[in-house]
C-alpha cells in the first residue's frame, strides 16, 4: 500500500524544520549549561556564538574547563568523550558539541 509506506516514512524521518528547531533547542541549552557548569560569571548564554571556538577562543576555556565539559556530557547526556581526537573534533565549536550529541545520543521520536 503506497499510502502507509508514506505515512511509515513520514514518523520514521523527522522533518527538515523539526531537526533546525531541535538543534536550536540544544545549542540554546548546551549555551546555558556551559555558563553553569563553568560558573561563567561575566558570559551570558545569549553571548556565545555557536560557530566559535570553543577551547582558547573568546570564552577562554581551558583543558580543566573541557574536563568539566566532559563530564557534564556524560551525565546529562549519557554520552563519553574518552579519547583526545574526539575531545578536539567535539569541543571545536558548541555547534560541533551539539552535532555530536545529536548524533550519538538515541533516537527520540519528535
Amino acid at each position: 500500500m503506497p499510502g502507509l509506506r508514506c505515512c511509515r516514512q513520514m514518523l520514521q524521518k523527522p522533518s527538515d524544520a523539526y531537526m533546525e528547531d531541535h538543534m536550536e533547542k540544544l545549542i540554546q541549552e548546551l549555551k546555558v549549561k556551559i555558563v553553569d557548569t563553568l560558573n561563567l560569571i561575566s558570559v551570558t548564554p545569549d553571548s556565545i556564538d555557536a560557530d566559535a571556538q570553543l577551547v582558547g577562543g573568546e570564552l577562554g576555556l581551558d583543558s580543566i574547563d573541557v574536563l568539566e565539559l566532559v563530564m557534564m556530557v556524560e551525565k546529562d547526556y549519557g554520552l563519553r568523550i574518552d579519547n583526545k581526537e574526539l575531545g578536539i573534533r567535539v569541543f571545536a565549536s558548541l555547534k560541533a558539541l551539539a552535532d555530536y550529541i545529536h548524533e550519538s545520543r538515541p533516537e527520540t521520536s519528535p
